[in-house]
């Protein structure tokens, strides 16, 4: 029987490396950002508001602290900054458990450690987003944008799928142990990678913090391509803001469902998402922009259909799942083709910057779209919150399809200016 035979980046060996810690970290998050979450709910019984402001924990490092880390990381050696990160993230989630079962955890030391791990995750991010390029070269950042994002959907599967269980068998604290031992497994990866990192050529070392952030924003102002995924960014993460604020506490609450069959039903988002990368990997010859117009209606529409699960448990599960299905590839294919544009369109000796103004213009847009869904969901209910939300989703798809971005047949050469 002959063997299946790997090609193109799955024969770079620090490729390879480079994509066991990045897969690492991602089913680690996974793990962690719903470990947190149930650690919240059900450990420490909290209550609604103290939900949202985890949440905004969540969002609040990458819009205050994002565009910073993306100077430090035009100025740093990017892998340096991947292993560091995982470190420090291993060291502030392993003091959950650790207070958990010594009786002292407080929702306080929840929130505290929420920061902390996202002001590290903002850092592996950029410094991640940036290190591609220069690992495989330009001509290949989009097949390795999709093996990445294909791997991060089967970690995403196995994530929520052993995520929930985690919980019931292992307490969520216990969980989050699990999260925190998964950031020492990424930071040996990525350790390993042989190749030396090229020169720092980031301009602006003798320019202070704000003046070098301000001239990543201004890379970002001028370049039309980039100004438009910028803008649609924002506008997507609105209402996927409102979708994150009541989203976890609907589905526990509302829906009585509990965090075993919870990550299960996340965990097909995985599966879905593993599609769209597949897909996104094949597209070359599509017309680029009318396919991400496509895509971020898909994902848009898609979320809809949480907002209608009631009835008989099969029913709500029918719902929930069905939306996996239709916003998680599409939201991966999309993702993947606009990181992608963003690298190539990007100037290489500002992508750090770049890739943070993208970052803390996402996350501050969350953070709005948080209190706002917060706001709705009080005056208005859960359920024609996400109708809203949904709305405003597609509002923006309308925007993005009438940008320079979406009259792109292809991405541009990669900018090495």
């Amino acid at each position: 029987m002959q063997r299946p035979r790997l090609d193109g980046l799955w024969r770079h060996p620090d490729f390879l490396r480079f994509w066991a810690g990045r897969t690492t970290s991602v089913f680690g998050t996974l793990i962690g950002r719903l470990a947190l979450a149930f650690t919240a709910i059900l450990w420490l019984d909290a209550t609604p508001l103290e939900i949202a402001v985890l949440g905004i924990c969540d969002l609040a490092p990458g819009f205050l602290f994002g565009v910073v880390a993306g100077v430090w990381v035009d100025r740093q050696p990017r892998r340096t900054i991947m292993i560091w990160s995982d470190v420090g993230r291993f060291a502030v989630l392993a003091t959950i458990p650790l207070a958990a079962f010594a009786d002292a955890l407080t929702i306080w030391q929840v929130f505290a450690v929420a920061l902390a791990r996202n002001t590290l995750d903002a850092l592996f991010e950029t410094a991640f987003q940036a290190y591609l390029p220069t690992l495989v070269g330009p001509g290949r950042v989009l097949e390795g944008n999709s093996k990445l994002s294909a791997t991060a959907s089967a970690a995403e599967f196995t994530g929520f799928g052993v995520a929930g269980w985690l919980v019931q068998l292992l307490t969520a604290p216990g969980a989050v142990l699990v999260d925190a031992i998964s950031f020492l497994a990424s930071a040996f990866a990525i350790w390993r990678i042989r190749a030396p990192e090229p020169p720092v050529i980031g301009e602006g070392h003798e320019a202070g913090l704000l003046r070098s952030a301000g001239q990543g924003i201004a890379v970002v102002a001028r370049e039309p391509v980039l100004r438009s995924l910028a803008t649609a960014l924002v506008a997507f993460q609105l209402p996927m803001g409102a979708f994150g604020a009541i989203f976890v506490v609907f589905v526990t609450r509302e829906l009585d469902i509990g965090p075993g069959l919870q990550g299960s039903i996340y965990a097909i988002g995985g599966v879905t998402s593993l599609a769209g990368a597949m897909v996104a990997a094949r597209s070359r010859s599509w017309h680029l922009g009318r396919s991400m117009a496509v895509a971020s209606f898909l994902r848009s529409t898609g979320n809809l259909l949480p907002a209608m699960a009631a009835g008989p448990m099969p029913a709500r599960v029918s719902l929930l799942a069905g939306g996996q299905c239709v916003t998680d590839p599409a939201w991966t294919f999309y993702e993947i083709h606009e990181t992608s544009l963003r690298q190539a369109a990007a100037p290489a000796a500002a992508l750090g910057r770049v890739t943070a103004t993208f970052r803390a213009a996402e996350f501050g847009a969350g953070l709005v779209g948080m209190l706002v869904g917060g706001v709705l969901a009080q005056a208005i209910g859960l359920r024609a919150t996400f109708v809203a939300a949904a709305a405003g989703g597609v509002a923006a798809a309308v925007l993005f399809a009438f940008s320079p971005a979406a009259r792109l047949r292809r991405a541009p050469a990669a900018n090495a200016g």
